[in-house]
C-alpha cells in the first residue's frame, strides 16, 4: 500500500511587543457613520475622509490632525454612501448618492472632484439616472495607467419592495475624461435579485483593476458570492458569472444579525494585487458570514490566481478561536509591497457586546494572517442608532490608515489609527510546524493519520472543513503536544462524510496550515 506524504512549510506570524497604535478622533459632528478614507497619491501626508454627514475632513500631516469642512453641495444634493478615490495627479474623487428633493432621493450617483489637497470642489457630474429607479452602494476604482474611472453599483427597480416583479441589478459606468462625463450604464450581472435589501438582493459591487487593465468585481445575492470581469475596458463582461462561494447556503447570506446593531452585512470587497511582488495578478475577495454559527461571525478571504476563473476555499482572516463576532470588514492592498490589510469590528475579548477594532495583515498572498487590536477603547453599540454599513482602510507606500465609527452612548464619532507596517506581525519563514499528512490509503476512506513536527511544546487545534471552508467539526481543541514529531489518528466513519473534497486545518498559536484531502 502506497504511503502519501505531503510536507507544508508554514509562513509563521508572531506578535512581538505589540502596542496599540495611536488613535485619533477625526470628527464627531452630526453623528457621522459609513466613513471612507483616501491617501492622496501625489502627497501621502494629505488624507481625506467623507461619511454620512454634510461635512468631510482633511488632514495635511498624515492623519494626526483633521480639519472639518462643509461639503460644497452638488447640483443634485447629497444623501449618503460616500466613497473616495485618488489619482496620481492629486485629484480626489468624491462619489455619493443624490438627494435634493423628495423625488431625487438616490436617483443618481454624483461624482465631485476635489483639488488643492482636497480643499476645493472644482467639478461635478453624475451617472446612473434612470427614474423612477433608485441607485445604491456605488464604489469606484481608477486605472492609474489609463486614467479611466470605473464605477459599479446596485440599481433598485423600487427600493425596499417585496414585489416579485421588481428587481435589483449590478450596473457599470465609466469615465475616460477625469469624471467630466460618463458612459451609459449597463447591467453586468447574470442573475437579478429582489428589492428587499437582504440576502437575495444583489449588492456589494466594489471594482478592482488588474495588472493589464482588467476590471474585476464581485457581489452577493441569490446566486451566492459571484465574480465578473471585463478585459476590454468595460465594453463586454462574462456571459455567466463565476461562483466564488455559496454564502447563502453555507454562511447564512450577507444580511445577518449582530447584537447591538440595527442591521449588519457581510458584503464583499474585491481587490487585485498589481504590485511587482510575487503575488502580482492575484484577485482577492473579502467578506464576512455566519457559517460557523449565528453567534460566531467570522471574516473570510478567497483568492484567484488565474484571472478569476477558479477560487480558493475561504480562509479565516481573524486569528482567534473565541467563537465571538467579527464583522463589517474592509480590505486594501498596498501596491508598493502587495501586502493585504483588513479592518473589522471584533468582540473576541468580551462575553457581552463590548466591541474593539482590529486589523489584520497578510504578507504571503492571503495564506496566513496576523491580527492586532488598533482601538484604544472598546464601545457598546446601541441598536436604536444607525451605526452604518461600512468600515474602510487605505494603504499606500507603507502608510496605512483605517477609519471606523465609534459609539459612546448616543454620540457617534469617526476615528483613525496611526498605523505603519512595523506595527503589525513580524513574518518569518520557518518550518514550525512542518506538517506531514499520511493517508492510508490514497484517497482517504475511513481513517486519517496526521503527522507534524513542532519546534517547541505548544497547544494545537485541528479542524475538519468542507470544500467551502466551513467548519464541520473540531477534532482536537486546545490540547498540549510535545516538541518534536507528533501523530494524530482520526476515525472518519462516525462523521458520516460524503464523498468529496475536504480540508484539515492545524492551528498552533498564531500559525495555521490547511491540507487538502479527498474522501471516497
Amino acid at each position: 500500500m502506497k504511503r502519501f506524504l505531503l510536507l507544508i512549510f508554514i509562513i509563521a506570524q508572531s506578535l512581538k511587543g505589540q502596542t496599540t497604535p495611536q488613535n485619533i478622533m477625526i470628527t464627531d459632528v452630526q453623528n457621522p457613520n459609513e466613513p471612507s478614507i483616501i491617501i492622496n497619491k501625489a502627497n501621502p501626508q494629505n488624507m481625506v475622509v467623507a461619511e454620512n454627514s454634510f461635512y468631510y475632513q482633511v488632514s495635511n500631516d498624515g492623519g494626526y490632525t483633521w480639519q472639518n469642512l462643509l461639503i460644497d453641495p452638488s447640483s443634485w444634493g447629497f444623501c449618503c454612501d460616500s466613497s473616495l478615490n485618488s489619482d496620481t495627479q492629486g485629484n480626489i474623487y468624491f462619489f455619493h448618492l443624490s438627494y435634493y428633493d423628495y423625488d431625487s432621493w438616490i436617483d443618481r450617483i454624483v461624482c465631485q472632484r476635489l483639488t488643492n489637497n482636497g480643499n476645493y470642489f472644482t467639478q461635478e457630474s453624475y451617472t446612473g439616472l434612470n427614474p423612477p429607479k433608485k441607485q445604491d452602494k456605488q464604489w469606484a476604482v481608477i486605472d492609474q495607467a489609463s486614467g479611466n474611472i470605473y464605477v459599479t453599483w446596485t440599481q433598485f427597480d423600487e427600493y425596499g419592495t417585496s414585489n416579485p416583479f421588481k428587481y435589483t441589478n449590478i450596473h457599470f459606468s465609466k469615465s475616460t475624461d477625469g469624471g467630466q462625463t460618463w458612459s451609459q450604464p449597463i447591467q453586468i450581472n447574470e442573475v437579478s435579485g429582489n428589492c428587499v435589501d437582504s440576502d437575495d438582493t444583489v449588492e456589494g459591487a466594489v471594482p478592482a483593476i488588474g495588472p493589464n487593465g482588467e476590471i474585476y468585481v464581485s457581489w452577493a445575492g441569490p446566486a451566492g458570492l459571484v465574480f465578473d470581469k471585463s478585459t476590454d475596458g468595460g465594453q463586454t463582461w462574462l456571459i455567466h458569472d463565476i461562483l466564488i462561494n455559496d454564502i447563502n447556503t453555507i454562511g447564512g447570506g450577507w444580511d445577518y444579525d449582530i447584537p447591538g446593531l440595527n442591521r449588519c452585512n457581510g458584503l464583499p470587497v474585491t481587490k487585485c494585487d498589481i504590485s511587482n511582488g510575487p503575488y502580482r495578478g492575484t484577485i482577492y475577495v473579502n467578506w464576512s458570514d455566519q457559517r460557523n454559527g449565528t453567534d460566531n461571525t467570522d471574516i473570510f478571504l478567497s483568492k484567484s490566481t488565474d484571472g478569476g476563473n477558479t477560487w480558493s476555499a475561504p480562509v479565516k482572516v481573524n486569528d482567534d478561536n473565541s467563537g465571538k463576532h467579527q464583522f463589517l470588514t474592509w480590505m486594501d492592498i498596498d501596491q508598493s509591497t502587495g501586502y493585504l490589510y483588513f479592518v473589522f469590528y471584533d468582540r473576541r475579548n468580551y462575553n457581552d457586546d463590548h466591541t474593539d477594532v482590529y486589523m489584520a495583515i497578510s504578507k504571503d498572498g492571503g495564506e496566513t494572517f496576523g491580527n492586532i487590536k488598533i482601538s484604544e477603547n472598546s464601545f457598546v453599540p446601541d441598536a436604536s442608532y444607525f451605526f452604518g454599513d461600512y468600515t474602510n482602510v487605505n494603504a499606500y507606500n507603507g502608510v496605512i490608515r483605517p477609519v471606523w465609527t465609534y459609539l459612546d452612548g448616543s454620540s457617534q464619532s469617526l476615528w483613525t489609527a496611526i498605523v505603519s507596517e512595523s506595527d503589525f506581525v513580524s513574518i518569518e519563514k520557518n518550518e514550525s510546524p512542518v506538517l506531514e499528512q499520511n493517508l492510508y490509503p490514497v484517497p482517504v476512506t475511513e481513517t486519517l493519520a496526521l503527522k507534524y513536527k513542532l519546534k517547541k511544546s505548544t497547544q494545537i487545534t485541528v479542524n475538519l472543513l468542507d470544500e467551502s471552508g466551513r467548519l464541520i467539526k473540531t477534532l482536537i481543541k486546545n490540547q498540549s503536544r510535545n516538541r518534536g514529531k507528533n501523530r494524530e489518528v482520526f476515525e472518519l466513519k462516525s462523521l458520516n462524510m460524503q464523498k468529496g473534497i475536504y480540508y484539515i486545518q492545524l492551528i498552533t498559536g498564531a500559525n495555521s496550515a490547511i491540507l487538502k484531502m479527498i474522501k471516497i
